[in-house]
Formats: structure tokens, sequence, C-alpha cells
């Protein structure tokens, strides 16, 4: 009967760790006092423009980053142009090794005596208590809105998930960015 418990609980737990780590974290910022009312068209800084090209790993999907977010703002009727935008955006992607521990069940044997006022017992572990390292990766998309005028950030949104070879990851970029630009305040009637 213990041993059904114990399994169940596990089972129960890491469900539970399973379904927290599917949809991921997201935040977002914005600027104080920023009007986004103004912003009706936008272009995007390329990878290649910025001094921080050689840090910059995400050129491999930045088509489809581009080919989601471009239809996100489209849906908030922003139109992307070659010359003068009112904004400018830019991401960047980060995946980071990461190692989760986990700790199997530790089974309790123990002998008890008790009467009536009093009780003497004791046990001891017998099995379990095992700690083994998982390790896995986090991957990390940022989108950022610049204000062309002051050349200031004027909102960020990220979204944070656990990947791994197995991950189809046009769907999972497709997830995130729509996920980051449902709360970008720009809503513009088309």
């Amino acid at each position: 009967m213990l041993k059904k418990v114990l399994v169940f609980l596990l089972g129960f737990g890491s469900a539970l760790l399973v379904m927290s780590c599917a949809e991921g974290t997201r935040s977002t910022w914005k600027a104080k006092g920023a009007d986004f009312k103004k912003y009706k068209t936008y272009a995007w800084v390329a990878p290649g423009d910025t001094i921080l090209t050689m840090k910059r790993d995400d050129k491999l999907f930045a088509g489809t980053i581009y080919l989601h977010a471009n239809e996100e703002l489209k849906k908030k009727g922003m139109t992307l142009v070659n010359r003068r935008p009112d904004a400018v955006f830019m991401f960047d992607t980060q995946v980071e090794d990461r190692t989760r521990y986990n700790q199997s069940a530790t089974l309790s044997v123990g002998v008890g005596y008790g009467g009536p006022g009093y009780y003497v017992g004791g046990s001891m572990p017998v099995a379990g208590g095992k700690i083994t390292a998982v390790p896995y990766q986090e991957g990390r998309l940022i989108i950022e809105m610049f204000d062309v005028d002051s050349k200031e950030l004027v909102w960020r949104g990220w979204v944070q998930k656990t990947v791994d070879y197995s991950s189809n990851i046009d769907q999972v970029l497709r997830w995130a960015i729509r996920d980051i630009m449902y709360y970008l305040p720009v809503k513009n009637k088309s």
C-alpha cells in the first residue's frame, strides 16, 4: 500500500513539473509615458547591423523569427517599411545548459511498540534517496522595440522555455512570438 502511494505521489509530482515547464515563462516591460498609438510603421535591425554580430547565434533561425513576428505585428496594425519607420525591432536568442536534480523517494522501515500512554519506536531508511542530475536546455527569445526619434528602448518582451533536441523549433518559435507579441501595447486599426 505504501509503495502505491509513493508511486502515485512521484508520478503526480512529475506530471506537475512537466506541465509547469510546457508553457514556459514570459515577461514584458514598457517605458513610462511611452505613447504606443504613434507607432504605425516598423523595421528590423538586422543581426549583422550591430557590434554584437560575433556573439549572435540566432542567425540560423532569423528568417523564422522574422516571418512569425511580422505576422503578429501585421495583426497589431503595423506596417513593415524600408525607410523612416516609427519604430525598429531587434531580437536576441539565448540557449543555456542547465541541470535539474531529482531525488528518488526514501523508503523507511521501523518497528514500534505502544501501550496505554506511551509509544516507543524507531525507523531507518532502507532504500531510495538517490540523487540524479538531469541536464536540459533552456531557450529564451527576447524582442525589443526602439523609438526611432528618441533612440530609446520603449518595450521589451521575452519568453523562456525548456527545449531539447526533439523540440519542433518552428512550433516553439511560433508559440513564443505569439505569446510575446500578445503583450505589445500597439493596437492600430487595420
